[in-house]
């Protein structure tokens, strides 16, 4: 178990559609609205973008505009930051969620269960690992969006002596408010089954594919109780993990 409490806030934003420098300059904005910081801060899904399957021509490098500017924000909050954008490795693309800190990348997840529905196995290549931050304590495993309908993959493992491979889950999405209910129902659902805290971003507003994003992002306790639900308003909404 943690022996230290640990903070945490997910960022919901009205993402603006291929436009990485307006969809930094907002997210700072929701951040620093506030004079104290979490431990970790969470950005949605693809915010530099928005979910796009143009993968080639929006695509930064691991060492890019965006993971630098990750960097700066972890330096001037404190914060380790963490959220999914379009990265280009080798020729190929992936969504890929990144953990920085003010010295750079800590770790990254690249998203292992694509949503054919929308085309996104086309452009991008899935994933094969999971990644878990250890930070103050705590173990933080890390999916992105559609993982959440997978259970198995997000199982929780339990040893002898009752330790979890993670106490904390972290989605970040772009869910959209079509399918809201699902998102309400599945989060709550891995964290009953896992014993563990659960931590979501989720977007707002409309894409330029006409979906419409409500929101919803949430913080959850291990028995599916709401410690934060953000509604479909823009902000930094933070809530604090007991150890205990």
């Amino acid at each position: 178990m943690p022996n230290q409490d640990l903070s945490i806030g997910t960022v919901q934003v009205d993402l603006q559609w291929h436009q990485p420098s307006e969809n930094r300059s907002r997210i700072e904005r929701l951040i620093f609205r506030h004079q104290v910081f979490p431990d970790l801060i969470l950005l949605p899904e693809m915010f530099t973008t928005g979910f796009t399957m143009e993968a080639k021509s929006v695509a930064e490098k691991m060492d890019g505009e965006s993971i630098s500017w990750m960097s700066e924000l972890a330096s001037r909050t404190g914060a380790i930051i963490g959220g999914s954008l379009v990265i280009e490795e080798d020729g190929v693309c992936v969504n890929r969620f990144c953990w920085v800190n003010q010295d750079g990348v800590i770790g990254y997840y690249d998203k292992r269960h694509l949503f054919a529905l929308a085309g996104e196995d086309k452009p991008y290549q899935a994933g094969e690992d999971h990644f878990i931050l250890e930070h103050k304590s705590w173990k933080i495993a890390t999916q992105i969006c559609y993982d959440l309908r997978f259970p198995v993959w997000a199982r929780n493992k339990f040893d002898e002596q009752g330790g979890a491979a993670y106490d904390l889950l972290v989605n970040v999405a772009n869910w959209p408010k079509a399918r809201i209910h699902h998102w309400d129902t599945l989060l709550a659902a891995r964290a009953i089954e896992n014993l563990s805290f659960v931590a979501a971003a989720n977007r707002v507003g409309e894409d330029a594919n006409g979906l419409a994003y409500s929101g919803s992002s949430r913080i959850i306790d291990y028995s599916g109780e709401n410690l934060v639900s953000a509604r479909n308003q823009e902000g930094m909404f933070i809530a604090s993990l007991s150890a205990a």
